[in-house]
Parts: C-alpha cells; structure tokens; sequence
C-alpha cells in the first residue's frame, strides 16, 4: 500500500511556524508518498455535535465534513500540524479529533478498526523554551492513537511565536530532516506502559 500522509493545519493563521516546520519534514519525505494538505481554518467543522446515543449516523457527503472524513479514511499517516495553544491542540484540531467520536458510529465504515495500524504524528511550534509545556498536547495525541489501536510517531517541537521564528530554530530543523524516517510503535495509554 502506497503511504500516504494527510497533513492537518490547525493554526489560526497560514504559513505560521507550525506550518513551516510542517513543510520542512515534508520536504523529506520520499516523492512517491502521497501528501494532501487541509487547513482547518479554510475548511471549518461545524461545532461538533455529540449524538452518538440519539440519532441513527450517516456517511458525510458534501462540504468540509465529508472532505476531511474522506481523507482521513484514506490516510495511511496523520500528521497533526497544531501549535501548542494553552498548553494543548488548537480548537480547530480539537473539533477536528471530536469528530471522531461521531465517525466511530457511522455504519458501513468501521472507522475505528479502519484506522488500526495506521500511524499518527504531530508538529507543534511553541514559544516557551521548555518543552515540557507541551506535554498535554502529546498526551492528547498519544491517547488518541492509543484508543483507536494506531501507531503514534510523537511530535515533532519547534521553538517560535512571531511569523518565520521556527526556521531560527536549528535543532528543530535538523530534527525535521529525519522525523518521519522513524518506525512508529504502536500508540499506548501512559498506564498501560512497559517499565524496565
């Protein structure tokens, strides 16, 4: 199966640090792995709705909803491009994962086992210098993976705040030439980790 990854924007504004340093670890990536780029915030998801006990489900067919479904589905890679904002994901992503949930129910799909074994990662730029900060934003990642059985590559941490500051950032750069070279193990939550 030829990879391909889906990278989602959740930045507020376009070509802002996450992005950059998003771009930059794409650059690597072999010219026959697939690439499809969406920003949330020229492809907006209604408010999500949580009818998972309510109502019968139904495929999305038109609109934002139903494109970012179907390149999800059809994803072997997700990589999560959000900057950290209040120590977690973007709202936009946050929306974005919350519609999940309401996947998980649509018939004929079988999202959740569809989704099994497929990989994903994320890039996040952050002001502060420790990267600790960004902690809930890898949680939020990490358990994500881990709940729908999928590989989790970690995240990928640049430094910035103001426009182009991440491609100040050397570390980050250097770390982006290689960042999708890894084998992602399989995401688990931090209770069910293996200690030596």
């Amino acid at each position: 199966m030829t990879r391909r990854f889906l990278f989602v924007l959740g930045s507020s504004r376009s070509d802002g640090n996450t992005e950059l340093l998003a771009r930059r670890a794409a650059e690597q990536l072999p010219q026959d792995f697939e690439q499809q780029w969406i920003d949330l915030a020229e492809h907006p998801l209604p408010d999500f709705e949580d009818l998972r006990h309510d109502t019968d489900h139904v495929r999305p067919t038109i609109g934002h909803t139903a494109l970012l479904f179907d390149a999800t589905l059809a994803a072997t890679d997700i990589v999560i491009a959000s900057p950290l904002y209040w120590y977690s994901v973007s709202a936009h992503v946050k929306r974005y994962l919350d519609y999940w949930s309401g996947w998980l129910r649509t018939p004929g799909v079988e999202f959740k086992a569809t989704m099994a074994g497929r990989t994903l990662w994320g890039v996040t730029a952050l002001a502060h210098e420790e990267s600790e900060v960004a902690a809930p934003l890898i949680g939020t990642l990490n358990n994500s993976a881990a709940y729908m059985g999928m590989r989790f590559g970690g995240v990928l941490l640049g430094n910035g705040s103001k426009p182009g500051d991440v491609l100040r950032d050397t570390d980050a750069l250097v770390r982006a030439k290689t960042f999708f070279d890894q084998e992602a193990p399989l995401a688990r939550f931090p209770y069910e980790q293996v200690t030596p």
